[in-house]
């Protein structure tokens, strides 16, 4: 089966992570039948390895991890392809990948020059 981990920085204040938890209703509200979960580099819980963790137990044997970014930063090139490693050692039976950031997909720039233009 199929999932997809929905991974952000992280921060000290909870309430950033209030965007991230809508995004997860909206998943399981329009894509219910794939899985989702959220991860954090750092910061906020769960970590990668624990929402691997919690899509395993549900029967996920191929996760793919979005990027919650606006760009591929120096987070993106250096720390999160470490951690994708260590999760590929830690669970070798999983098929893992990543998408780039979000904020690098065109249809993702459009919206915001959309809800920009709806502003004006």
């Amino acid at each position: 089966m199929k999932a997809i981990i929905l991974f952000g920085h992280g921060a000290r204040d909870t309430r950033w992570r209030e965007p991230f938890d809508r995004l997860v209703a909206l998943w399981r509200n329009q894509q219910g039948q794939t899985p989702v979960e959220l991860a954090f580099l750092e910061m906020m819980q769960p970590s990668l390895s624990e929402a691997i963790a919690k899509l395993t137990a549900v029967g996920a044997s191929e996760i793919i991890v979005v990027p919650v970014f606006f760009g591929q930063g120096g987070h993106l090139r250096n720390d999160f392809p470490k951690l994708l490693e260590e999760c590929r050692s830690q669970y070798p039976n999983i098929a893992l990948s990543a998408t780039p950031a979000v904020g690098e997909d065109e249809a993702v720039l459009q919206a915001i020059i959309d809800f920009g233009a709806k502003v004006l």
